[in-house]
């Protein structure tokens, strides 16, 4: 690990003013951050601590929605009365993430911004565009068998590793922000993860320096919420394909896929076809798709995920 300086911000607004310094780079519960610098993929000269700021609490918003403080903890928000009765598949999707001990230090916002697990980006002896950009990308012709099968690019086929943020997705979450003007900004969730394109390095719409202060959800819509996490273990391991779905009694609802592309994956115009089940839905979901040889599994396997969750929402399963 190499050498850096160290403060504590008492307040939102000291902690993105702090981060105006070149290399500066926030830390709350460290979970990736901290494994990445040992490994020596990051490596700030100046790191502000967060966890003094305040923003651990779980409100009520005025319009019946929730507003979660980037410092709550994963297995707090997991654990949260009002989480578990109305926004289910988020409680499900934090439960399927990672260990007991890694969601007692893990937050709201590092479980947003989390980097990817691709093999290639953790081996500094291999290029990686998302690592060193413009060194090319070894999962491309590599071992890609995790890798996105769409909304990939040829400089990146990463996969973005949240379980967290795909149910967010689902549940078409907002992500509140502040620079070191002070200037507060809101970023729906839908566009707060980038896809590769030309700068995979370039991973959320945050500007540098930007914290996030909270995710606020809308009101609850009802329904069926379910998470099905398929891997290749049964715990501790990132999704191979994951579904986040809430099913009405009708029939309709939403879905959002992890494991599939650089960032939680939805298409609205899917959502309208669960009616007419799995397969009209993954047509829909996976128009375009470039899967490697390696993981196109991943597309009937997706399917058959769906399919399971549509048959667990009609009480099937």
């Amino acid at each position: 690990m190499k050498a850096f300086s160290y403060e504590r911000a008492a307040t939102p607004a000291q902690a993105a003013a702090a981060a105006t310094k070149p290399g500066a780079k926030f830390v709350a519960g460290g979970t990736n951050l901290l494994d990445l610098m040992k490994l020596q993929i990051e490596a700030p000269v100046h790191l502000v601590d967060i966890n003094g700021v305040g923003l651990d609490k779980i409100e009520r918003t005025p319009d019946g929605g929730l507003r979660i403080g980037a410092l709550v903890r994963n297995a707090d928000l997991a654990t949260d009365a009002r989480v578990r009765k109305d926004y289910g598949v988020l409680a499900r999707a934090l439960v399927a993430g990672a260990s007991g001990q890694l969601r007692n230090m893990a937050t709201t916002g590092g479980n947003l911004l989390q980097r990817t697990r691709c093999p290639y980006f953790y081996d500094t002896n291999m290029p990686c565009n998302k690592r060193v950009p413009g060194s090319g990308c070894s999962a491309i012709g590599g071992f890609s068998r995790q890798h996105a099968v769409v909304g990939s690019s040829d400089a990146c086929i990463a996969t973005h590793p949240s379980d967290m943020a795909v149910a967010m997705r689902a549940l078409d979450a907002s992500v509140e922000a502040v620079n070191a003007a002070g200037r507060m900004r809101v970023i729906p969730i839908a566009d707060f993860h980038k896809l590769p394109g030309s700068t995979p390095h370039i991973e959320t719409a945050l500007e540098p320096g930007e914290l996030i202060t909270a995710v606020t959800l809308p009101e609850p819509v009802g329904g069926r919420h379910l998470y099905r996490k398929v891997r290749d273990r049964a715990s501790y391991a990132f999704a191979l394909v994951s579904v986040a779905a809430i099913v009405q009694k009708d029939g309709t609802g939403r879905v959002a896929l992890g494991g599939v592309a650089h960032k939680p994956w939805r298409v609205e115009a899917a959502d309208a076809l669960l009616p007419r089940g799995s397969k009209a839905v993954a047509d829909a979901l996976f128009n375009g798709a470039r899967p490697t040889e390696q993981n196109a599994f991943k597309l009937p396997l997706a399917e058959r995920t769906i399919a399971a969750v549509l048959e667990q929402a009609r009480g099937r399963a």
